[in-house]
């Protein structure tokens, strides 16, 4: 049985990761930040967290950490005019500065698991420049020279990767599939014409979990539909 932190589990690539680790009855320890907890009784172990806060209290997970997973982003979508140096530190912040005291706080006890695994999340606009979407790619992109830059420093007793998904169906990308329409016209830009789901992140995020993927660190995968290998 694995003890799994995953930051920002309550929608979307978090709770259905939760849901997959729970079901292989592994120990999960999930945090939500606005969901009502009426909403998170399935799972025994929900605590709310604010990664933003100056002081984060992880008393409640255990003495060891098999995998550490953090899942909280952000998509502001608009020209780069429009974005105050505010916007970058508010997504800089969540996103990356978050990450970082996750992980300072959670490091001693990943340290104590055998074959841990650290697993961050990127997107395919730091790889592909999209146009409006500057903000979201500028703080992505920094997570992918952290996980590579971690994955050096915490070799061979650490692993850190970061899936690079492309539009995904979940509550935060809702203002660009509200419509049929919407959803349709996004599938058609990736070569598999359809747009990813949760479970599909979720399903690759477990087996970087797990130790069919022992012998793979610091790699940012593309699951995007194919988006960004091919035409």
């Amino acid at each position: 049985m694995k003890n799994y932190v995953v930051i920002g589990g309550s929608s979307g690539i978090g709770k259905a990761l939760v849901h997959q680790l729970s079901t292989d009855s592994n120990n999960v320890y999930a945090t939500y930040l606005n969901s009502s907890p009426e909403k998170l009784n399935e799972l025994e172990h929900y605590y709310k967290l604010d990664v933003t806060s100056e002081n984060i209290d992880f008393t409640f997970l255990p003495d060891h950490i098999d995998g550490l997973i953090y899942c909280p982003g952000s998509i502001n979508l608009m020209p780069f005019k429009r974005i105050s140096p505010a916007n970058f530190t508010a997504d800089f912040e969540l996103q990356v500065n978050g990450a970082i005291k996750v992980i300072q706080a959670c490091i001693n006890r990943l340290k104590k698991a055998t074959n841990p695994s650290i697993i961050l999340f990127s997107t395919v606009a730091v790889q592909l420049g999209f146009k409006y979407h500057t903000q979201v790619a500028v703080s992505k992109g920094a997570i992918e020279g952290l996980t590579r830059s971690l994955a050096s420093e915490f070799a061979p007793r650490i692993r850190v990767n970061a899936i690079a998904p492309s539009l995904t169906n979940t509550p935060l990308a809702q203002n660009m599939l509200n419509s049929d329409e919407k959803k349709m016209a996004n599938a058609e830009r990736h070569p598999l014409k359809k747009i990813g789901t949760p479970k599909n992140i979720a399903d690759l995020a477990s087996f970087l979990l797990s130790e069919k993927s022992s012998w793979m660190t610091g790699q940012i995968i593309h699951l995007d539909g194919g988006m960004s290998s091919i035409k």
